[in-house]
């Protein structure tokens, strides 16, 4: 009996006592806590890995979108995408599971979306069933197709831009002139039956006094848009330029061909070059009709294609008119203002074949050199002074809302004409 009851003793003392429990407690819980350390530190490297997929997903499609892509194929610009992204995981020591990148071009933007996914080897977790962890990452760009413009040029070299610059390039002109004509009548021969070379024309005389002319601003300052075509476009070859003058000489007036339609701005300009005042055979030839407005709007309405949609293979259209607005021709039937030496119409521009153009979807820019007014000349007092004011109002309307500039400086023509080009390339959008 004794030996029992000092066994039940001991178990006894055994039971109270508690000095043991924290290591116990601390073994059983050790476990769940490397777990969760072991599972954060899985997490954290999973975390780090779809941060550098991520990265690698963002540069692919930079590359799909930048600058060369975006001039090439939707297969040229795949295989740049695909081999940036393969680039960047190989920098990150990663190598993707799978790797979607989808490229969609419509005429106006290109837009890229990618999706990768890469599997993380685990450190912890692989001891309760998970040795892998598989990290995703998307994402997506756009880009705008550069808007390629085809810009046909009118410019009006008639007689009347042989007036002079400025108010002093008049006056200097009528004092040099014996019927005090502010124009400088470009003539090449003396008379109808005298076939004898002018060598003292008015044209000749402003030259010799240093007269700036109208047609010598109009022919700098589309010089100067040439430049700015150059330095506006993003791509090569993302504007042409045609340009044409009214004829060369009054005896053969019609849309004249200074520079053909190219992307070469400095081949335009170099023809531009060549533009000048047209020449009249002898003073009166024609009864002074020399600008058929009418006739050089329906030709230039022919030789502008089809509007386009602003892609490369089929750029917008354009046309740019500069004139200072006043028809001088044979118009016997159509004349709004009444005609004089049997049919001969001066009156403001005719709007008929604008509105035909736009029609069509054709822009037009205009910029209106104003006619300037001249003192002590009757002809302009009688026939042009009546309805001068109007004259900005008509050449309005002919422009497309919004691309219509009007000048009375020469010196701001060049200036007004450049913004007039930046108007139109930074208000581009694409039509279909």
């Amino acid at each position: 009996m004794r030996a029992a009851h000092r066994y039940f003793s001991l178990l006894s003392r055994f039971h109270r006592d508690d000095s043991g429990n924290i290591a116990i407690i601390f073994a059983l819980a050790l476990l769940p806590i490397l777990t969760f350390v072991g599972s954060a530190i899985d997490y954290s490297m999973a975390v780090r890995a779809k941060a550098k997929l991520s990265a690698s997903i963002d540069a692919a499609l930079l590359a799909a979108t930048g600058y060369t892509a975006m001039r090439g194929s939707t297969s040229d610009a795949k295989t740049a995408a695909t081999n940036m992204f393969n680039g960047q995981m190989a920098a990150h020591n990663l190598s993707a599971n799978s790797l979607s990148i989808d490229i969609n071009d419509s005429v106006s933007a290109r837009t890229v979306t990618g999706t990768a996914t890469v599997v993380v080897k685990t450190a912890f977790m692989y001891m309760f069933g998970y040795p892998t962890m598989t990290v995703s990452a998307s994402s997506s760009a756009s880009a705008s197709f550069p808007t390629y413009m085809d810009f046909y040029v009118v410019l009006d070299n008639s007689p009347s831009q042989g007036l002079g610059a400025t108010t002093a390039d008049m006056t200097t002109l009528q004092n040099a002139t014996s019927d005090k004509c502010a124009f400088a009548c470009h003539d090449t021969y003396t008379s109808s039956s005298k076939k004898t070379l002018q060598t003292n024309s008015y044209y000749s005389i402003a030259k010799k006094k240093g007269v700036t002319m109208r047609i010598d601003v109009v022919r700098s300052a589309t010089q100067s848009m040439t430049d700015t075509a150059t330095a506006s476009q993003v791509v090569s070859n993302q504007y042409r330029m045609a340009v044409y003058s009214m004829g060369s000489d009054c005896g053969s007036v019609g849309l004249s061909t200074i520079a053909s339609l190219s992307s070469s701005m400095s081949s335009v300009k170099s023809s531009i070059g060549s533009l000048d005042l047209m020449t009249i055979p002898y003073s009166g030839y024609n009864n002074d009709m020399c600008t058929d407005f009418d006739g050089i709007l329906a030709a230039a309405d022919k030789a502008i294609p089809a509007q386009g949609d602003g892609s490369q293979s089929n750029p917008q259209k354009w046309l740019f008119f500069v004139s200072d607005g006043v028809a001088d021709y044979y118009y016997p039937s159509t004349c709004s203002k009444t005609t004089v030496s049997g049919g001969r119409c001066q009156e403001p521009l005719n709007t008929a074949t604008c509105t035909s153009l736009k029609a069509r979807g054709i822009k037009i820019a205009v910029l209106y050199t104003t006619y300037l007014a001249i003192t002590n000349n009757s002809w302009y007092t009688t026939y042009i002074a009546p309805w001068r004011s109007s004259i900005g109002d008509i050449m309005k309307s002919c422009a497309s809302p919004g691309y219509y500039y009007e000048v009375d400086s020469s010196g701001s023509i060049g200036s007004a004409l450049n913004a007039l080009f930046q108007q139109a390339i930074a208000s581009a959008h694409l039509t279909k």
